[in-house]
C-alpha cells in the first residue's frame, strides 16, 4: 500500500507546480503514483486527487494528461466500490435483516457512519463526484442585504471548477459564513459588509486558491473563515513578502545611526543586551551637561539616558 508520507510528498510538489504554472517533471511524479498501490483511507487523508487534476489542467504536456486522466479513473472505480459498499450496508440495516452478532452489528454501525462523514476527495476528470462535503444549513433569512452577501460569497467560492470537484454545496457554506459574521455584527452595518467584502475579495484572489480550496474542503471552517485577519487569509508568497520586508526594515532601523561610539556599559530595557553605541549631544543650554543617545545593536532599540 502506498504511504501517506509519500503520497502527501507528492502532492505537494504537484500542488507547488500548479501554483509556478510549470508542471515540468511532472510526468515522472505521476508514474511515481501509477506504481503505487492506493487505498481508500490515503486518497482521502492526502487529497492527492486534487492535485493531480490540477496539474492536469494546468500541463499541455499530452502524456501527463493522460496518465492524470487514467490515475484519477482507477482512483474513481476505487471511490464507487466503497460508495456501493456502503449504500448495500444502509438498505440491509432499512430492510431489517438480522445482525450476525452484537460485535458485527456495532462494525457495521462504524462502517457505515464512515462513509457518511468522511468526504472522498478524489476528482473525475470528466464529470463532478456526487456531493460529499456537506455543511449544515444556516437559518434562512428574508433580509435582503443578506440574502444578497450570501449570494456573492456563493460566486466566490464558485470562481473556479474545484467546488465540483471536491463536491461541495457553495449555497449552504455561503450561508454558514454570512451566519457567522452577522451574529458577530448583530446588524448588516458597515462592520459587517466591510467584513463581507474582505472575505469575498480574498476567496476570488486567483493568486491565492489555497484559501478557497481550505475553506470548500472543510479545513477552513466558517467559523474560522468568517473571523480571519487579512494576514491570515494571505497567501504563502504574500506572508514571504511580509516578512521580508518586516526584516528589512528593523536592519534599515538598526543601520540608520550617524556615528557613535561602541560600549557595553548600557543594557537595552526591551532585549537586555549589551551591545550598544552611544552619542552625545548639547541640547540644552551650555551650561547644562550634554544629552546621551543610546542605540542597542541587537534590536534597534533608542532610548535617551541623562
Amino acid at each position: 500500500m502506498a504511504k501517506n508520507q509519500e503520497v502527501e510528498r507528492i502532492a505537494k510538489k504537484l500542488d507547488k507546480m500548479v501554483h509556478k504554472k510549470n508542471t515540468d517533471g511532472a510526468l515522472d511524479l505521476l508514474r511515481e503514483l501509477k506504481n503505487m498501490k492506493m487505498s481508500l483511507e490515503t486518497l482521502q487523508s492526502t487529497r492527492i486527487g486534487m492535485s493531480v487534476n490540477a496539474v492536469r489542467k494546468q500541463s499541455s504536456d499530452e502524456e501527463v494528461q493522460t496518465l492524470a486522466k487514467a490515475l484519477i479513473k482507477s482512483w474513481k472505480k476505487l471511490l464507487d466500490g466503497s460508495e456501493r459498499k456502503c449504500e448495500e450496508e444502509e438498505k440491509k440495516k432499512k430492510d431489517g435483516s438480522p445482525a450476525r452478532s452484537s460485535s458485527t452489528s456495532k462494525d457495521s454501525g462504524s462502517s457505515e457512519k464512515s462513509c457518511k462523514e468522511t468526504p472522498p476527495t478524489t476528482p473525475t476528470a470528466t464529470s463532478a463526484p456526487a456531493r460529499f462535503t456537506t455543511f449544515p444549513p444556516a437559518p434562512v433569512t428574508t433580509d435582503s442585504v443578506r440574502n444578497k452577501s450570501r449570494e456573492l460569497l456563493v460566486a466566490a467560492l464558485q470562481t473556479d471548477d474545484d467546488h465540483k470537484t471536491i463536491g461541495v454545496d457553495c449555497e449552504h457554506l455561503a450561508a454558514q459564513i454570512e451566519e457567522q459574521i452577522f451574529q458577530e455584527f448583530k446588524s448588516t452595518d458597515m462592520k459587517y459588509k466591510t467584513r463581507l467584502r474582505s472575505r469575498i475579495s480574498n476567496l476570488k484572489d486567483q493568486k491565492n486558491p489555497d484559501l478557497r480550496r481550505n475553506v470548500l474542503c472543510g479545513n477552513i471552517s466558517p467559523q474560522r473563515i468568517a473571523s480571519m485577519s487579512a494576514e491570515d487569509m494571505a497567501s504563502a508568497e504574500l506572508k514571504q513578502i511580509r516578512e521580508t520586508l518586516t526584516k528589512e526594515s528593523i536592519r534599515e532601523h538598526q543601520l540608520s545611526k550617524v556615528g557613535g561610539t561602541e560600549t557595553d556599559m548600557f543594557i537595552c530595557n526591551k532585549c537586555h543586551g549589551k551591545s550598544c553605541a552611544y552619542t552625545q549631544v548639547q541640547i540644552r543650554s551650555a551650561d547644562e551637561p550634554m544629552t546621551t543617545f543610546v542605540l542597542c545593536n541587537s534590536c534597534g532599540n533608542r532610548w535617551k539616558f541623562c
